[in-house]
């Protein structure tokens, strides 16, 4: 089965918070809170987030976390590859050397799905997730999906 860690999730409902509250600087703490998980869980992914730059923190007593930039420039491609490392369905897929490479009939059509499914994470931003009643501007996904 195909599936995201539990940390992305966790950041998928981190950034979507932030995103329902832009300007406001939250602590680590008040996020879990908001989020009803555990502190560290929430501290550990708030440090990828940094590191990715899609959230920035600031020190001090009024210290905390807030978006980096705006929603609808960060998009889902970047937050699953800050979580979880290059984006492949397949490890040939996400780039690893595969000693089969050279006799494997099914690595290309593999590497194809996996760019399509990155091309869509992609198209997405964190504003349409954290508004996936409301589709944003220009950004409807495909009703079909082309594999090239």
């Amino acid at each position: 089965m195909l599936r995201l860690s539990r940390l992305t999730d966790y950041a998928t409902a981190a950034l979507g918070w932030m995103a329902e509250h832009p300007q406001r600087i939250v602590s680590a703490a008040e996020l879990a809170l908001a989020l009803r998980l555990e502190a560290p869980t929430v501290a550990k992914v708030l440090r990828s987030l940094v590191q990715a730059g899609m959230i920035e923190s600031f020190r001090g007593a009024a210290g905390g976390y807030r978006l980096a930039r705006a929603a609808e420039s960060i998009n889902l491609a970047e937050l699953v590859e800050a979580l979880e490392g290059p984006f492949g369905i397949t490890d040939c897929a996400a780039g690893s050397r595969c000693e089969h490479a050279a006799h494997c009939g099914v690595s290309a059509p593999w590497q194809r799905i996996s760019a399509v499914v990155a091309q869509t994470l992609a198209r997405m931003s964190l504003a349409d997730l954290a508004r996936p009643a409301l589709p944003a501007a220009g950004r409807r996904l495909p009703a079909r999906v082309e594999v090239v």
